[in-house]
């Protein structure tokens, strides 16, 4: 018989201090996966949400390369749960070329 995948899908909301969502983000990762024993996790638009929420010209300033930092952080933590991570990204692939983009860790 085959074994059972459990996936967890993280729904949180965002505020205006992108490291904070992050951490929280990464919190909320680490508890499906240790105590709830998820091995397959979704998450929300960490970044995106706040970009989405007024679509203002000085949100662009949220979006990151990718692979990046947050991809490297989310690698580290699929690494230390044993997980495979989808995580929604706000990518800046050039200057003025931007997508919302589900990373698979």
């Amino acid at each position: 018989m085959a074994e059972a995948t459990r996936v967890a899908l993280i729904q949180m909301g965002c505020g205006a201090e992108p490291e904070k969502n992050f951490s929280r983000a990464i919190e909320f990762i680490r508890d499906a996966a240790r105590k709830r024993g998820a091995d397959r996790l979704s998450t929300g638009a960490v970044s995106v949400a706040i970009f989405l929420s007024g679509r203002r010209s000085q949100n662009f300033d949220l979006a990151e390369e990718v692979p990046g930092e947050s991809t490297a952080a989310l690698g580290e933590i699929a690494r230390e749960t044993g997980t495979m991570i989808i995580a929604s990204l706000f990518e800046r692939r050039s200057a003025g070329l931007y997508h919302n983009t589900a990373a698979i860790i």
